[in-house]
């Protein structure tokens, strides 16, 4: 088995003289065709021709789109912003970490001038966002929480509790009855992570 290389849609991998044609590839005019984007895989079985094999790669990188709807955990807040990591692109878990950021005139669709940054998120509260823009040189995702669905779906409270939603904007301790103040999200039961 040779090193995989990777290969996109219709690249033409080698001629039928060269070897046989496998699983995600197809023939024309005496050459061997990529029908999907993956990776290159050679088999050699004894003394024949080798076989050439297109493989999806399933453990490539899932990337964050513009208009996705990703889960992440809050990292630091200010006045302005709340950094945050993604660790979900919709229902699947993202291999590595990527960092966004929530601006205080994207935590809400009403109201923005009114919006505390601190008021909506506390550091390692987790939170549904949608992908506004691909962001900047820092490699930061730009984030929105400004609809129903989207904002805190976890939050633990001071006493380490996971907080219940009682309105739009405060959950509560269910063990002190504290309440504290969150954009809370409206989540659809597609996105609940069980």
């Amino acid at each position: 088995r040779q090193p995989l290389s990777p290969c996109v849609a219709g690249e033409r991998l080698c001629s039928t003289e060269e070897a046989t044609a496998g699983t995600g590839t197809y023939i024309r005019h005496g050459f061997i065709f990529s029908s999907l984007a993956g990776c290159l895989e050679r088999k050699n079985e004894d003394n024949e021709l080798p076989v050439v094999s297109v493989v999806r790669d399933s453990e490539s990188q899932l990337l964050p789109n513009v208009g996705a709807v990703v889960t992440c955990k809050v990292c630091s807040i200010n006045s302005r912003f709340a950094k945050v990591h993604i660790l979900y692109v919709g229902s699947t878990p993202l291999k590595s970490t990527f960092r966004g950021t929530i601006r205080r005139e994207d935590i809400r669709a009403t109201e923005k001038d009114k919006v505390e940054v601190y008021k909506s998120f506390r550091p390692s509260d987790i939170v549904l966002a949608k992908v506004i823009s691909l962001g900047d040189a820092q490699s930061n995702y730009l984030l929105s929480t400004a609809e129903n669905e989207l904002g805190v779906v976890v939050a633990r409270s001071e006493a380490g509790v996971q907080m219940v939603p009682i309105s739009w904007c405060e959950m509560q301790c269910p063990r002190t009855h504290i309440k504290e103040f969150r954009k809370v999200a409206r989540v659809q039961p597609q996105f609940l992570q069980t």
